[in-house]
């Protein structure tokens, strides 16, 4: 008889003698899909298809009309200039659906799901979204070599480190701190970023 997911389990030693076993059956972490297999192959499939749609579409109307016209505000109110604001609240709102991916990851489904999402996140805003912007551009981009030498710089350290710490396979507190440390050094780096890059224009 099964209670609550529970089963017992009935087993005779040498001798004669009953011993009870109860297993215990884990929940799922996710709740189970409402179309069967067979649903799913005759067609079902393209609702999940329309309900990821939907949410495409309603990510890009939350942040075009409400996320980054507030983000504006909030810059202003605060005099950030550019940079910074796009090492900051920028990077953040960008960022947020890959952080709330690593969370349900950690958390909830208890996987490394999050870290191929940032990975793989940072490589697809790096191939994808600046080649098709460079591709559909109506006007020339006048692009110089100080932001992306800057960028790609402080990426590539933090992503050795990333690397570096996770040799063992495992992410400890302090390791988790340092890569947060090596994020506000980038922040007050690109609070210093003209001056910094006047210095190397007149260098050259």
């Amino acid at each position: 008889m099964n209670i609550f997911g529970q089963g017992s389990n009935r087993s005779r030693r040498p001798g004669g003698t009953t011993t009870n076993k109860t297993v215990v059956k884990k929940d799922p972490l996710f709740p189970s899909d409402l179309f069967t297999e067979e649903q799913l192959r005759n067609g079902a499939i393209v609702l999940h298809v329309i309900g990821v749609i939907y949410m495409f579409v309603a990510l890009a109307i939350v942040c075009d009309e409400f996320f980054v016209p507030s983000l504006d505000v909030i810059i202003e109110k605060l005099g950030i200039t550019d940079d910074v604001a796009g090492a900051t609240f920028m990077a953040a709102g960008g960022s947020a659906p890959e952080l709330f991916t690593s969370i349900m990851g950690v958390f909830v489904s208890f996987n490394d799901v999050g870290i191929g999402t940032i990975v793989g996140s940072a490589v697809f805003n790096i191939l994808f979204v600046i080649g098709m912007c460079a591709l559909f551009s109506k006007t020339i981009l006048s692009l110089t070599w100080w932001p992306l030498f800057r960028d790609c710089t402080f990426y590539s350290v933090s992503l050795l480190t990333l690397i570096y710490f996770f040799r063992d396979n495992k992410i400890y507190w302090w390791e988790a701190l340092v890569l947060f440390i090596i994020y506000i050094l980038y922040a007050v780096f690109m609070k210093f970023n003209q001056q910094v890059e006047r210095c190397f224009q007149r260098g050259e």
